[in-house]
C-alpha cells in the first residue's frame, strides 16, 4: 500500500506541474480561445491532432463542423462557433475555410486569422476568381468528381496522391471517407467583407500542396502582409505537420 500511495502522490504531483505549465505558457496569451474552420473535402477532424497542442497551451478550442452547402452558411456556422467562444478568438481557416474566415473575421471578438493553406481573396473575389487556375494550375482540381446534386468529392485514389500524399495510407483512406463535399453554387460566392485588411494575419504554407498550389499560397502570403512560415508538405498540413500549424496559432495568440 505505501509503494501505491507513494506512486499515486507522484502521478499527482505530475499532473500538477503539466497544469502549472500550461497556465504559465497562457499567461503570454492574448488570445483565449482558437475557432478552426476546416476546408472543403475534409471535416472538423482534421484538426484533430492540432487541438490538443493547443489546448497544452491553455487555448480553448472550438473545430467547426461546416455545412459547404454554401459560402454564407459556412460563415453562419463560423460566427456561431465565435459567439460561443471566449474572446479574444483566434480564427484559423485551412483551404476554403480560408474564404470563410475572411468573411467572418470581422467578428469583434477575433483578435487574429491563420490561413493554413488557404484561398485568402480580395473583396468581391470568389473562390473561382482567387484560384487562378490559369496561372495556378492544381492537379488535385481537375481529379474532383461531381454528384448528381452538383457537389464536388475527391476520390480515394486523388485524396492519396494530390490531398494528403505524405500520409500513410490508414489515413488518406480515413480522409477520403469523411471528407466534407462542396456545393458547386458555392465556388461562385463572392467574400463581401476582407477581415485580412484589419487584422493580423498569419499564414501557414504548404510547400508541396497539390490542391492550393504552393506559389499561390506564398502570392496570398504576400499580399495580406501575413506573418508566413513554410513546410514541406502535402494539403493536409495540419494532418502531417501539426505541430508546425499549432506553433503558428500559438504565435497569433501572443
Amino acid at each position: 500500500m505505501p509503494k501505491l500511495r507513494n506512486l499515486i502522490a507522484i502521478a499527482a504531483l505530475a499532473s500538477t506541474a503539466a497544469f502549472s505549465a500550461s497556465a504559465a505558457y497562457a499567461a503570454d496569451l492574448t488570445a483565449k480561445s482558437v475557432v478552426l474552420v476546416h476546408g472543403a473535402f475534409a471535416d472538423g477532424s482534421s484538426w484533430n491532432k492540432v487541438t490538443p497542442l493547443l489546448e497544452a497551451a491553455g487555448l480553448n478550442v472550438i473545430a467547426v463542423q461546416n455545412p459547404l452547402d454554401s459560402l454564407a452558411g459556412d460563415v453562419a456556422f463560423t460566427n456561431r462557433a465565435i459567439e460561443r467562444a471566449e474572446g479574444p478568438v483566434v480564427l484559423v481557416g485551412h483551404s476554403w475555410g480560408g474564404m470563410v474566415i475572411t468573411e467572418a473575421g470581422g467578428h469583434d471578438k477575433v483578435s487574429s486569422l491563420v490561413y493554413v493553406a488557404a484561398y485568402a481573396p480580395d473583396a468581391g473575389q470568389s473562390l473561382g476568381e482567387a484560384a487562378e487556375l490559369e496561372k495556378f494550375p492544381a492537379p488535385g482540381i481537375g481529379a474532383l468528381q461531381q454528384d448528381a446534386q452538383g457537389y464536388f468529392f475527391l476520390p480515394k485514389e486523388a485524396t492519396a496522391q494530390y490531398f494528403a500524399q505524405d500520409l500513410p495510407k490508414q489515413e488518406t483512406d480515413l480522409i477520403a471517407a469523411s471528407q466534407g463535399l462542396l456545393n458547386s453554387k458555392a465556388l461562385g460566392e463572392p467574400v463581401s467583407n476582407v477581415a485580412w485588411q484589419d487584422k493580423p494575419s498569419f499564414y501557414a504554407i504548404a510547400g508541396d500542396d497539390h490542391m492550393t498550389p504552393t506559389e499561390l499560397q506564398r502570392q496570398f502570403a504576400e499580399k495580406i502582409g501575413a506573418v508566413s512560415r513554410e513546410v514541406d508538405a502535402s494539403h493536409s498540413v495540419m494532418v502531417s505537420q501539426p505541430e508546425f500549424v499549432a506553433d503558428l496559432i500559438i504565435e497569433a495568440a501572443k
